[in-house]
């Protein structure tokens, strides 16, 4: 998967008309989860952009009647910046349109780089600096390099490898990601360590996304999220849409139109405890459970009216030839439902 791609050439493939049957895509299942993963491909893959890892894309996790994951945006647009609302539809940019839990790493290299230089983003690859602009997450960068990217897969799991060398800005990294599911548990494993084969020291942080789409329906009353601390914020959530309470976000009202929750938690500490959220909808009837073994470098919610997405960020900091691990735990579950 090796060779020049422009940004251009990445929209070309990324707006094709495409069937989701088109794109490479995999099946796991342990007999209580069914997960359905899109692969890395830089020729057909569903994400081809430079803002998300290319690896496990789950676009549905099917458990006790539910799904939690699927498409947040109904259109693919290179013109919007993030995204956009058209009427009834959510058009999201390139670089966003994505699903599931999926991790975003910062950039390596972008301010040492000069225009027309390289930099690595975890992932996805080497990348081109086109000016000396400030570095945006939501732009379509060219792609010099994409890696070389490895598949393994079982019947209750899938490991994706991704090897990136860039000799121009002395980055390079063997990164590994593998979603495995637990033996007789409604439960998946996102397991990741990534080695640092180049010259420079890698320091950069990486969240997961979690784009969570809750058998397709808004946010709303009876959806409350739950975190080990009480939680501390200098920007609370919309008043008339949710509310903090203590450790908890309850939502008052269904998102529609253009509402957004959204705040950063403040108040955990340096354990790896306080990292666990809890995500349920009595309305629903259905839970999840993260949990993770990395102290949170900080943590943000951010949700609209068609995906809720709690994000917790780790710092990352390897020297060369060492190696950092962390993974995180997915529990599925149901719910008394009927609340109002």
């Amino acid at each position: 998967m090796r060779g020049i791609k422009t940004a251009v050439a990445v929209v070309a493939l990324f707006t094709g008309l495409l069937a989701a049957a088109d794109f490479p895509e995999a099946e796991i299942s342990n007999g209580q989860l069914q997960v359905k993963i899109f692969l890395p491909d830089a020729n057909q893959g569903f994400y081809r952009a430079t803002r998300f890892d290319w690896s496990g894309v789950i676009y549905s996790l099917q458990y006790g009647g539910h799904d939690y994951y699927g498409r947040w945006f109904q259109k693919t647009d290179p013109s919007v910046h993030d995204f956009v609302y058209q009427g009834a539809d959510i058009v999201a940019s390139p670089c966003t349109s994505t699903t599931g839990p999926v991790d975003e790493f910062a950039p390596l290299g972008w301010d040492e780089a000069k225009p027309g230089g390289t930099f690595v983003k975890i992932g996805v690859g080497v990348l081109r600096k086109p000016d000396a602009a400030k570095y945006d997450n939501y732009r379509l960068y060219d792609i010099a390099d994409s890696g070389q990217w490895t598949t393994n897969k079982t019947r209750e799991s899938i490991e994706f490898t991704h090897e990136v060398g860039d000799s121009s800005s002395g980055y390079g990294y063997s990164y590994r990601k593998s979603l495995r599911l637990v033996e007789g548990k409604a439960e998946m494993v996102l397991e990741h360590s990534l080695r640092n084969t180049g010259k420079q020291a890698i320091r950069t942080r990486v969240y997961n996304h979690n784009f969570l789409v809750l058998d397709g329906k808004p946010p709303g009353p009876g959806l409350v999220i739950t975190v080990p601390f009480q939680i501390q914020t200098g920007r609370p959530p919309d008043k008339r849409l949710a509310e903090v309470r203590g450790n908890q976000i309850v939502y008052l009202k269904t998102l529609e139109g253009e509402d957004i929750v959204s705040t950063q938690l403040r108040g955990f500490g340096d354990s790896p405890r306080d990292s666990e959220i809890r995500i349920e909808n009595s309305r629903l009837g259905a839970g999840m459970r993260i949990t993770s073994d990395r102290a949170l470098a900080s943590e943000s919610l951010w949700s609209i009216r068609a995906v809720v997405a709690m994000e917790p960020f780790v710092s990352v900091s390897i020297e060369p030839g060492q190696q950092f691990t962390w993974s995180s735990t997915y529990d599925y579950y149901t719910v008394p439902a009927g609340a109002k």
